[in-house]
Formats: C-alpha cells, structure tokens, sequence
C-alpha cells in the first residue's frame, strides 16, 4: 500500500460527501428522504443561457483548448455585470480571471499567496473549505469569531488586539454562508483600512449576492481596495450553474497575475460552450433575479413553518439560499437532533457545527427543495 501524502493528515474528508452515502444509504433502502442540507440550486437555468451553449456546440472552436484567461467576451461580459449590478470598474484585460468555480479559485489563491506557516484568518462560522484549503497548502488557520451578538459581523477591534505578524490572508464571506448576514459598506471599508495596516490580503467570496437580497454590495465599492482585496464570484447560485463550474475572481492585475501563474499549471482552460452560456446569463435582465427570488421566497417562508415546527428561532432579515435557525435549549446535541430528524421524519438537515464551533447551538435548511416537498416535511411533524 502505497502512503499517501502527509497533508492529508491535516484535513478529513468533506462532511457533505461522507453524510451523503448515509443519506442514499437509506434511500436506498427505501426511505422517503427529503434532502434540506445542500445549496445545489434545482431550477434550471435560463432558456436563453441552454440555447446559447446548444448552438455553440458546433463552432470550430469549440472543441479546442481554450484560454487560460477565458474568452475576451467572457471577461468583458463580467465586467458590464458588475459595472451594472455592483457599481464596480474593473479592466475585463487584466482585472478578471474566469475559473472553473469559484471553490477553484480557493485553491489557487491560497497556492498563489501562502508559504509554508503562514496564518489564514478564517470566519467562525464559515465555509469548511476555507480551512481545508489553507491545510493542505501548509497555511495555519486563525480562526476569527463571528457572533450572533455582533449580526455576524467580524470584530475588528478583537483582531486588531491579537498577533497578526504572521497573518497573510483573511477570508470573508458577505452575504454570508450560513447565517445570511448582509455585511454593509462600512464594514468593508474597515476591514480594506485594517488590511492595509496589517499587510494582508483579503479575500471576499460573494455567490449569494443576488438570492433574496436587491442590495449588491462588493469589497470592490470601497476605495483603494484592490491594492488589498480579491474578490471571488459564481454563477452557481444566481444562474442555477452549479454543475457548469464558472466562477471569476476580480482584483488589481499584480494580484490577477498570481493566480494565473497557478491556474495556467493546473487546467486548459474551460470548455468554449461553457463560456458561450455563461456570458448569456451575465446579460440577462432584472427579470430572471425576480422570477427566482419569488420561488425562493415562498420555499422560505414554508421553511420557517417548518422551523416554527421543530420551535427554532431565525431571523427574517437574512439573506442567502439558506435559512439559518438556532435550536431550543432543551437540544442538548445538535447533532442527535439532527440524526433523530433523519432516521424519525427522513428529513437531511445540516447541523451548523460543520461550519464552526460558533454554529453549534444551529440548524441549516436549504431553499433548493421544491415547494411540495417542504409541504410534505411540515406534514411528517
């Protein structure tokens, strides 16, 4: 048996991939399970987004290797779109980077920024792939308090009391996963002046800007915050992409080379119909983020009568793909809540210890479940 590599040590295995074969373990078996813990969008996408990748097919470029830097059109389809929605100039030459999903872009910022022992400033809750990622590059994580108390917003005055003399990266996440916190303008702009005094980078991972929120704010608005910041953006969630792998990361073009240096040696390029569909979704008008957002609000408002049910409290005024509920005290473990909900109701729903030690007293229901079956779970209660 050959050894694998010793960073593997240093990370298990993701928890949505493992629970994942109990779950079709016991359908499987025949259980009627109802899944509410992943955010795969279950809408298709926009008609013309299929039509324009079904007529690319037979383009003579289609089915050659492509940019490492995507398609000029491409780029400049990202940039209009965050010009229209975000009120961000970027230069679609040399300020946008298309990835293969922005869970790539992790990856390859963390290689293209973290030596060995440098320390990553990861949010508490956050994604888990923020902590994975810095793990097997080496990087340390340094994990920073988010709090119920505090709306989910970092504490910049407690990170700035701490040694941060090996600090290299802070991740953030606005609208953020799991809470749904919005994050605001001003916090941005205190966390781009902390960055500059500290000398680190940030990195703002922003997908669910447009699921149940009309307010499209970026790190990218405040000023001087290139010289400091990337941003990170897919189209998984807002155009129901998520198995078409498109994200884009957007920064100064010093920072833009880096990444390129990684990612030009891990891939070829993403597929050209991909591309093709994608920058037919970025033009799309105001009208396909209504039509979503009103199937998304009526699936949420039945998921907080399934909350009420299990007696959680949330807060209406997040946003996001998720509904983020704390459990009652009487819970003692999340976990065995979680587990008796499954095995008893056969409903999946993700505990939010997954993402932190301050998500333990947590629930987390996604909205990508079909109305009737939302029904059908407030009825097994």
């Amino acid at each position: 048996m050959i050894q694998s590599a010793k960073r593997l040590e240093t990370v298990q295995e993701y928890y949505f991939s493992k629970k994942l074969r109990e779950v079709n373990g016991l359908i499987a078996e025949g259980k009627p399970i109802i899944n509410m813990g992943i955010g795969s969008p279950d809408m298709a996408p926009a008609k013309e987004v299929l039509e324009a990748l079904t007529t690319s097919l037979t383009d003579p470029k289609a089915h050659q290797y492509q940019s490492y830097v995507g398609l000029p059109e491409l780029r400049k389809a990202i940039a209009d779109f965050y010009k229209r929605h975000f009120k961000v100039d970027v230069e679609y030459n040399t300020e946008i980077l298309p990835l293969l999903g922005s869970k790539e872009g992790i990856m390859h910022i963390s290689m293209a920024f973290l030596n060995e022992g440098d320390e990553v400033l990861i949010p508490n809750p956050g994604y888990p792939t923020y902590t994975s990622v810095t793990k097997l590059v080496g990087g340390v994580p340094n994990y920073y308090d988010l709090r119920e108390e505090n709306d989910w917003l970092p504490d910049i005055e407690a990170l700035e009391a701490q040694d941060l003399s090996k600090v290299k990266l802070m991740w953030l996440n606005y609208p953020h996963m799991p809470t749904g916190a919005k994050g605001n303008l001003e916090m941005f702009k205190k966390l781009v002046s902390f960055a500059k005094r500290n000398d680190i980078l940030l990195v703002n991972d922003n997908p669910y800007s447009f699921v149940l929120n009309t307010d499209q704010i970026s790190i990218l608005n405040i000023e001087g915050a290139k010289d400091v910041a990337l941003e990170l953006n897919s189209l998984s969630k807002t155009f129901n992409m998520a198995g078409w792998r498109i994200g884009f990361v957007l920064g100064s073009q010093e920072h833009i080379q880096a990444v390129i240096k990684v990612k030009s040696n891990m891939d070829s390029g993403m597929f050209y119909s991909l591309q093709k569909g994608a920058v037919k979704a970025l033009e799309l008008s105001n009208d396909w983020y209504d039509r979503i957002n009103e199937q998304y609000q009526k699936r949420r408002e039945l998921i907080y009568e399934l909350a009420d049910r299990l007696d959680c409290e949330y807060d209406r005024n997040a946003v996001g793909m998720f509904v983020w509920a704390k459990v009652p005290d009487h819970v003692e473990s999340v976990e065995a809540f979680i587990d008796e909900v499954l095995y008893n109701q056969s409903i999946f729903i993700t505990p939010g210890s997954i993402f932190g030690s301050n998500g333990d007293r947590f629930i987390r229901f996604s909205l990508c479940v079909p109305e009737d079956k939302i029904k059908e779970a407030i009825n097994r209660f």
